[in-house]
């Protein structure tokens, strides 16, 4: 029996992770789930990229093909393309590789868990994780989980088990229903290209008229403005976050360099 399925008061909290995909996502978040105690038991990796970010960025967990890995594993992590979620899911329950008691886990901001439905009816426990970060797929990424909401959406039942993963992995759980998911997916990708597209247009006009290290120059312009529209919604800003980290430590405001690069948070 998967550790997994044994009752609460048996389990050791300890999981094996496997995890599907090695874009930008799949390796962090292993990273993160192994800082919290988690054992990764292996990677799928295809093309050549992908094998080379995962060597580079878990040089110690084995490469295995993916019903493999899903058989060796306590905890599934699905970080593949959305559109290739389905397929896959499908496939591997066509294939009797799903176990009861196991815990399958995907991060498609626009899908719940009726994706997983497969899997489940296989006995696995669906979940749906999303976290509102944009990825560089590198060690800066695990920083800002720390400061990051994870959409999450599970049967009520495990619902809590979904919450202590994004707990484990530094973030923080907000629920968003099934029906919901589309919705959060375009306010997601919204706030990420239009952010994106403005920078770059802007940083575009500047280079045009001479000015060198565009970037740089609108660094401190950009992160105050989405400071203050994210303070006009409601949510704490990075000099929020500065001044409650000096009042636990006594120090003042601005005198460390955390190292956060400017980062897209949902709620």
């Amino acid at each position: 029996m998967l550790p997994s399925a044994r009752p609460p008061s048996q389990r050791s909290g300890r999981l094996g992770v496997g995890i599907v995909g090695s874009g930008r996502v799949g390796p962090v978040l292993g990273l993160a789930l192994a800082g919290a105690g988690h054992a990764l038991v292996g990677v799928s990796a295809v093309s050549e990229a992908s094998r080379e970010r995962a060597e580079g960025m878990l040089p110690n967990v084995p490469l295995l093909d993916v019903p493999t890995l899903v058989e060796r594993s306590e905890l599934v992590l699905l970080a593949v393309p959305e559109p290739e979620l389905p397929a896959l899911v499908a496939g591997l329950a066509a294939t009797g590789t799903w176990q009861p008691g196991q815990i399958v886990l995907h991060t498609a901001p626009g899908r719940g868990i009726d994706v997983l439905a497969p899997a489940a009816a296989a006995g696995a426990i669906p979940l749906a994780i999303h976290p509102a970060l944009e990825f560089t797929g590198t060690s800066l990424d695990l920083a800002r989980l720390s400061e990051s909401y994870f959409a999450v959406t599970a049967p009520a039942a495990v619902l809590p088990i979904a919450q202590a993963l994004v707990v484990e992995m530094g973030g923080e759980p907000v629920v968003v229903a099934e029906a919901d998911r589309a919705a959060y997916a375009e306010a997601i990708a919204t706030a990420t290209s239009f952010s994106r597209s403005i920078v770059e247009q802007s940083t575009g006009l500047l280079r045009d008229i001479g000015v060198e290290n565009p970037g740089s120059f609108l660094s401190s312009l950009v992160r105050s403005a989405v400071d203050n529209a994210l303070t006009r919604a409601g949510a704490p800003t990075r000099l929020d976050l500065d001044v409650l980290d000096a009042i636990e430590d006594g120090t003042p405001p601005g005198a460390r360099d955390d190292g956060r690069g400017w980062f897209l948070r949902g709620e």
